[in-house]
């Protein structure tokens, strides 16, 4: 049997893919856009830490999307561990520029062209966001800040956001680092809800798609929770596979052992 039409879902709950206005706005969100607009008015570095399925890049889009298109450009990179030409040549990628060039100094210099370009003649701020930033390489933190440097280190034309797992600020606290480490001055960090929090959580998702009535128990909002440590895309899964089970069994409550069904099925 398909859960939704048997729960009455408009769409499919509890999906990463929301409109920006259908994404729950958090104090982890407001805190996160507070900073972005901050270090994108100074130009400047800010850092975003938190676990794995936190909500780090749904808080980056969220607070990207604040962000008026006719008077920002976001740069949006997902890191890899790869050299600093990889990440020069992703920078170049959404400059719409492609290049096969492995000179650096050859791709530094079109990227400053770029974001000069961006800043002078389109008359628009170029914000660079890097996710999954806790694979860069120490290597590629030792030169990355060379970026925001132009006409003297006077102009604060490149901010940057740096979004990774909670080992992102020990790999910024090496030696080779410190140029680019001392160019932060904000930090947000995302930690795991707590029941309540999950609880409007679970509530929202289902409200988006289309179910005002929760299926869910409380002992089954519980076991979410602790099942999920508090990590949102954990939970999305949980709860999706607890409707499914509830679904299976012809139940409208979803309960907590439909739950415990679910977390049998993830690793």
């Amino acid at each position: 049997m398909s859960y939704r039409p048997f729960f009455g879902f408009a769409k499919e709950p509890f999906s990463a893919d929301l409109d920006l206005d259908e994404i729950l706005e958090t104090d982890d969100l407001i805190g996160v856009n507070q900073r972005m607009e901050y270090v994108t008015r100074i130009g400047a570095i800010a850092l975003v830490t938190g676990e794995v399925g936190a909500g780090k890049s749904t808080a980056l889009r969220w607070a990207a999307g604040k962000l008026h298109p006719s008077r920002y450009r976001v740069l949006w990179i997902t890191a890899t561990s790869g050299s600093i030409l990889e990440l020069y040549r992703q920078l170049l990628a959404e400059l719409d520029i492609n290049t096969a060039s492995s000179s650096r100094a050859v791709l530094t210099r079109m990227i400053r062209q770029q974001i000069v370009n961006l800043a002078l003649t389109k008359k628009q701020q170029p914000v660079l966001i890097i996710d999954e930033a806790s694979l860069l390489r120490l290597d590629v933190f030792a030169e990355l800040h060379t970026l925001t440097q132009f006409q003297g280190d006077s102009k604060p034309w490149l901010p940057i956001i740096l979004a990774g797992q909670n080992n992102l600020a020990d790999n910024l606290l090496y030696r080779t680092a410190i140029p680019l480490s001392s160019r932060i001055v904000a930090r947000s960090h995302i930690e795991a809800v707590n029941r309540e929090r999950m609880e409007q959580y679970v509530l929202h998702h289902l409200a988006v798609a289309g179910v005002r009535h929760s299926p869910f128990d409380d002992q089954a909002i519980t076991a979410v929770h602790q099942g999920s440590g508090g990590l949102f895309r954990k939970a999305n899964h949980l709860a999706r596979g607890a409707l499914i089970a509830a679904a299976a069994e012809k139940s409208q409550s979803v309960t907590a052992e439909h739950v415990r069904m679910a977390d049998s099925e993830l690793l």
